[in-house]
């Protein structure tokens, strides 16, 4: 990965400062530390910092064709570089590189903005066609690569991040509508962010800006056949497909001339991840993240894996006091409020491979998304089968079958948790369903807004805006099939991706490379009977039989535990607040940025101080506002 930026005017480009330029390039230089580039003519100014990943002497950017007519900067990698250059090559394209940049170029000049088709990578990428003033925005599929723009005095400008445009734009200000976003899906939707004017590129979105005018369109979506019409296909050619794809997926995703590594979490995912990369790099480094308080620890399964595999493994131990000293740095480059601590042994995590040399880094993410992995999508089967039977007694009772890690505490609360997921029991046709109770508990947290800015939302829906983006078929899918869709465009694109994800990574140079999310295995997996994703109440039953034999069992008898990390714990000492956030919760810091109601956050503080555990409404109150209230010293 890299960092670009770049100004736009289709009238004539005023004089933009070299200072601002650099101040804009010199913001992004933890994505790229290992080079600088700037094109400019009388339309635009292209930057680029660069981490040099693939062809380390010759792949300096903005890159040109061979008569400067068209150039382009951009982040990320494409991993079939070598199978487009060989068939441009035959067309009579010829190479001055081995970047795996260059072949936009060259593609471009053969298919126009039909080039994303040919693309199997992750990117965001910024193309300027001198000859027809064209400038071409695009992002890849999954939205793994950030791209953000917005427009100012007839200009636009885009960055890889948003910090990166405001030598050019200032301060900023917070958009209401992208916390209500926030406080309801735990992150802002595309086109939608955290900051007033500032819009994203949607995963999967190419942009083209022309004297003028703006041409928008969607190249790829995740898509599901109606319920009933799925592939017809056998367990034991499903699981071949599945092995063959994901480790073409992974072989393509080694690509580099720099080392790469893996890490495991202990969890299936990255341990299939781990056990395909040792297939193809013997000496392989692996990178985990341990904890200091046993609930949220799994260093016993991370150990067994890489014995297992017989990798050289890196484990960072994390305390709570870890997470509290970094997480203002986790929010700068979250670049949005974050409602859980997760990112923050992410952010230290990148921190350790990068210690030990290592550029890129092959992760587990998008398995649960493709292959009916989470909770949520058993709770809305399971409140369908309800639904269909309100007064049941018992079948409810399979609600308690999610919880296996806890059942004590499931069964003697039963009574709340029935009554909780009764509440939109009824509601089957809502596009939302398999969501509904986890929106309604985050949304809860609004109540600690203020009654002014409450006032700037009261009008506003973000769930009316959901619906405005969803497919016209969607309502054919399968409800697994509708469920797993509304998670891969909003967690996994929004959060996992990006606020525990990307932008962790590349705080420290480092680049994360993600083998499930090859848009061919998504595509197949799409295809695949539910059944075989979610077998009763047996997550990823597909993907576990494929890879049954190449694991260690303990990967597949134990428990699944989400990955989680310590909240309240982290800022709190006993019964204090620690030193750093107080200043940022104190009732003056409070009223003046005036989002959240002192009142409410003093009650809040205090509940902290006086009880162990805390709920999933309060802890992500806590962090929410904490990390709005950080955002705000530092963007606005």
């Amino acid at each position: 990965m890299c960092g670009i930026i770049g100004i736009y005017d289709h009238n004539h480009l005023g004089g933009i400062r070299e200072q601002v330029l650099r101040e804009m390039l010199s913001s992004l230089v933890h994505r790229g530390p290992d080079g600088q580039g700037i094109y400019r003519d009388n339309s635009v100014v292209l930057g680029h910092r660069r981490l040099s990943i693939i062809d380390l002497s010759t792949g300096a950017q903005p890159m040109a064709n061979e008569d400067s007519s068209i150039h382009v900067c951009a982040n990320g990698e494409i991993f079939n570089y070598r199978e487009i250059a060989s068939d441009l090559e035959k067309r009579g394209h010829s190479f001055r590189t081995t970047c795996d940049i260059e072949v936009i170029l060259h593609l471009y000049e053969e298919y126009g903005t039909g080039l994303l088709e040919h693309l199997e990578g992750q990117f965001a990428f910024a193309l300027w066609d001198a000859k027809a003033k064209k400038l071409v925005l695009a992002r890849d599929r999954f939205g793994i690569c950030p791209l953000y723009y917005s427009m100012h005095k007839d200009m636009l400008v885009f960055a890889s991040e948003i910090k990166a445009m405001m030598p050019f734009l200032g301060r900023l200000r917070l958009s209401p509508e992208g916390m209500a976003q926030v406080f309801t899906f735990w992150a802002p939707v595309a086109p939608r962010t955290a900051f007033d004017g500032i819009r994203q590129l949607r995963p999967g979105q190419c942009m083209v800006f022309r004297e003028g005018s703006t041409e928008s369109y969607q190249y790829w979506d995740v898509r599901f056949p109606a319920s009933g019409d799925h592939d017809l296909i056998e367990e034991g050619k499903a699981m071949a497909m599945i092995h063959d794809l994901l480790d073409e997926s992974t072989s393509m995703r080694l690509r580099s001339d720099v080392p790469v590594g893996a890490y495991l979490s202990g969890g299936l995912d990255s341990s299939i991840i781990s056990a395909l990369v040792k297939r193809h790099v013997p000496g392989m480094e692996t990178f985990s993240v341990s904890f200091s308080d046993p609930s949220f620890d799994e260093s016993a399964f991370q150990e067994s894996m890489g014995r297992s595999l017989g990798t050289h493994h890196h484990v960072h131990k994390i305390g709570y006091e870890d997470i509290g000293s970094v997480f203002e740095q986790v929010v700068w480059h979250a670049e949005t409020p974050v409602l859980r601590s997760a990112p923050a042994p992410m952010f230290l995590l990148s921190q350790l491979a990068r210690e030990n040399g290592i550029k890129v880094v092959l992760t587990g993410e998008g398995a649960d998304e493709l292959f009916g992995g989470y909770d949520i999508f058993k709770e809305t089967l399971i409140r369908r089968f309800w639904a269909r039977q309100p007064e049941s007694a018992a079948r409810p009772q399979l609600l308690f079958a999610l919880y296996p890690h806890s059942p004590v505490q499931m069964r003697r609360s039963g009574r709340m948790l029935i009554s909780f997921y009764r509440e939109d029991l009824m509601k089957t046709m809502h596009f939302g369903y398999s969501h509904l109770p986890t929106w309604r508990t985050t949304s809860a947290i609004q109540q600690f807004f203020s009654e002014e800015f409450r006032m700037t939302i009261s009008a506003y829906d973000p769930v009316t805006e959901l619906e405005e983006l969803i497919p016209g078929e969607f309502s054919s899918w399968h409800p697994l099939n509708q469920a797993q869709y509304l998670e891969i465009k909003l967690l996994l694109a929004g959060y996992l991706l990006s606020s525990q994800g990307e932008r962790m990574t590349m705080a420290h140079g480092v680049e994360g490379r993600y083998p499930f999310l090859s848009h061919r295995l998504c595509e197949f997996a799409s295809r695949l009977s539910p059944h075989l994703k979610l077998k009763g109440l047996k997550e990823k039953y597909i993907l576990k039989k494929t890879f049954r034999h190449e694991l260690p069992p303990e990967i597949f008898s134990r428990v699944k535990q989400p990955y989680g990390a310590p909240n309240k714990e982290a800022f709190f000492w006993n019964t204090h607040p620690r030193s750093n956030i107080e200043p940022y919760l104190g009732r003056d810091s409070i009223v003046s940025a005036g989002v959240f109601d002192p009142d409410r956050v003093e009650s809040l503080m205090a509940k902290c101080a006086r009880q162990g555990r805390m709920s999933f409404r309060d802890n992500s109150a806590l962090l929410g506002i904490l990390s709005t209230q950080m955002l705000l010293d530092q963007f606005c």
